[in-house]
């Protein structure tokens, strides 16, 4: 069957559609990067081959020798890059290039933002570089074969980055896979020997499988550069993770974590430690300067390559990082696991429960040290990284107060969203007397700041951290105490100010005596809607609010499990109400009259909607409340009512 008869046209995914003519509209504000990101690709496929030799030695046939080939033809103006990796069948080839067979990839769209460099990061992290050949090229052919197919099993792929791409079998005597770029007339520039071995030079230094090329020099009879038969590896070729850290330059660093990360930004800090002893392994660990767009899937995680003295093994090794730390990108190199480990092995392996904790130390303390050190650095990382940080709380009972002194949050000191209170600066500021941590959980920043909750806290100057992430409820149920001093709910409870209590405090005593009417017929109006009615000395403005029970689940934490779609055990809330309030004292003279009932309902739903809930019978506390304030302007017998 000859290659015509195969030939086929095919349509890309509508989502290549787009991402192609973002590409090819140069977000890629350095063209350059085309031949690293193929080079990484190559690189990935040779890893991926050396991986699967390990259980089928057949599959290097007789060349075991992994390497990447570049090279170019002026006459031609073609690039090539070749590897002899694990290459691709038809299905594969069809699957990686002609879709996008991600998770997020809607999610991805909606992140882009129209800005070149921002969605050029994005399109990085994506981990699609092979489109990054069309910035160059008006056409891109592709020919590959996976080790371990028949020769006849070939196959060519060619498309100019428009809509459609050709797909034929063709026969191919070596495995892996050669890229040819047919690049612009403007883009002659890479057409040239020296160029191309100052990017590879600049950007794949570190690559450990060898990049060669032709050698090159100078012809006095033809007055131009001559390629040589003979060829020469022009990257180092050794794991840069295995080098001394003295021998590697910040920029070197910054390359390594581009080509593992597939990003196009510099990362914000790392890490580069040897650890020997009982257990030896390597870690060279980045932090990210921004957020990738599927952060929030905790299944994803591809952040960390394993290798097996320095033999690539897997590059989603989860095994060796919490899922609170997915952020984290690098490579770890252990020189006591099997080079045939599997997923099961690592599963439970002590050393690779070694290994995990030592990466958690070595981030911890990283950031640490960004906290302390670096505060815009910090604050880059918390703004990106933080709500998934404080995962960690509830995940790492070991580490909790490790991870608890990196937290950051926004407090009633500042009154603003920005997350910058550290439990440190907290207990630093704390009125003297004062031997808890206050704080307010919202499903929102205005909703916590406007908490009523907070009245009595401000009016004498307590500082309050206002809880606002979804994620912050679960931080407080693990985390009930830091540095000795209890983490308390202000919506919670029984509020007891101990030595911070003053003449006010002593007063609602009083006035519960007083109240005790007027709560128990509150009580009855509102029947099996609260657990009971008392006198609140949390309110210095506002005429009653909602509080759960000391041991019962918060109201924000109820509703939150609820949309869910959990099965929550209602529990009921308390009504307490501030005694002083003029309308705590006209409800006082309504007791046993007509409107009293209704009165004492807008009371509570006013309460249920002052600290984020939603009503039941939203119609009916509206004519509730019109008829309120028909009957406070006298005009209650003035109102006209249809069909009455």
């Amino acid at each position: 069957m000859s290659s015509t008869e195969t030939k086929e046209t095919r349509g890309f995914q509508a989502e290549v559609k787009q991402l192609l003519r973002l590409v090819t509209h140069s977000l890629y504000s350095n063209k350059e990067i085309f031949l690293r990101e193929l080079i990484s690709n190559a690189s990935d496929a040779c890893d991926k081959l050396r991986f699967e030799a390990l259980s089928d030695k057949a599959l290097y046939q007789s060349d075991p020798e992994l390497r990447i080939h570049v090279s170019f033809d002026k006459a031609a103006g073609t690039v090539t890059i070749s590897d002899n990796g694990i290459g691709m069948s038809r299905d594969e080839v069809i699957e990686h290039i002609g879709t996008i067979a991600k998770s997020g990839t809607r999610e991805f769209f909606e992140r882009l933002t129209g800005d070149q460099a921002k969605d050029a990061n994005l399109i990085g992290q994506f981990g699609v570089g092979f489109y990054s050949a069309f910035v160059v090229a008006d056409r891109v052919t592709l020919v590959t074969r996976r080790a371990g197919l028949p020769a006849a099993e070939g196959v060519r792929w060619e498309s100019s980055g428009e809509g459609d791409y050709t797909i034929e079998a063709l026969e191919k005597p070596g495995r892996g896979t050669d890229v040819t770029l047919h690049l612009r007339s403007e883009e002659s520039d890479f057409l040239s020997g020296w160029k191309l071995r100052e990017i590879i030079r600049r950007y794949s230094d570190h690559i450990l499988i060898p990049i060669r090329m032709r050698k090159e020099a100078w012809d006095n009879e033809k007055g131009a550069v001559s390629a040589a038969d003979e060829e020469e590896t022009v990257n180092q070729a050794s794991a840069l993770w295995a080098r001394p850290k003295s021998d590697i330059t910040q920029e070197q660093y910054e390359e390594f974590y581009k080509h593992v990360a597939h990003d196009f930004e510099a990362p914000l800090a790392h890490t580069h430690a040897r650890v020997e002893g009982r257990h030896e392994y390597t870690v060279l660990l980045y932090l990210p300067k921004r957020a990738p767009f599927d952060l929030w899937d905790r299944e994803h995680r591809r952040g960390l390559k394993l290798y097996v003295r320095r033999v690539f093994i897997m590059d989603d090794a989860e095994h060796l990082a919490p899922p609170y730390l997915r952020f984290v990108r690098g490579v770890i190199d252990s020189n006591d696991l099997p080079l045939n480990v599997s997923r099961e092995i690592l599963q439970e392996s002590k050393d690779v429960d070694a290994i995990r904790a030592g990466v958690v130390k070595r981030v911890l303390g990283l950031l640490d040290e960004l906290a302390q050190n670096d505060k815009a650095k910090y604050d880059s990382f918390w703004q990106a990284f933080g709500r998934v940080l404080k995962e960690g709380i509830g995940e790492d009972g070991g580490n909790r107060e490790r991870i608890a002194k990196l937290l950051r949050f926004a407090s009633t000191r500042a009154d603003t969203p920005a997350e910058e209170v550290a439990l440190d600066d907290y207990i630093a500021r704390m009125k003297h007397g004062q031997d808890a941590i206050y704080y307010v959980t919202a499903d929102g920043f205005n909703a916590a700041r406007n908490s009523p909750h907070l009245e009595v806290f401000r009016k004498k100057g307590i500082e309050v951290l206002l809880l606002h992430d979804r994620v912050d409820e679960w931080v407080v149920s693990g985390l009930t105490e830091y540095e000795g001093k209890k983490l308390i709910s202000v919506a919670k409870g029984d509020l007891d100010l101990g030595a911070l209590a003053d003449e006010h405090d002593l007063k609602t005593k009083q006035d519960a005596d007083e109240m005790k009417g007027l709560l128990e017929a509150v009580k009855q109006a509102l029947g099996d809607r609260i657990k009971e009615a008392r006198v609140t000395n949390r309110l210095t403005e506002s005429p009653a609010c909602l509080v759960a029970d000391k041991n019962d689940m918060s109201a924000n934490l109820e509703r939150l499990l609820k949309a869910a779609g959990h099965q929550v055990p209602g529990s009921k809330p308390i009504l307490e109400i501030n005694p002083q309030h003029p309308l705590v004292q006209r409800l006082k003279e309504e007791i046993g009259k007509e409107r009293f009932a209704d009165w004492t309902s807008i009371l509570f739903d006013q309460a249920l909607l002052a600290e984020g809930g939603s009503l039941e019978d939203p119609g009916t506390f509206v004519k509730r409340l019109n008829q309120l304030m028909l009957d406070l302007a006298g005009a209650g017998s003035r109102i006209w009512v249809p069909g009455k």
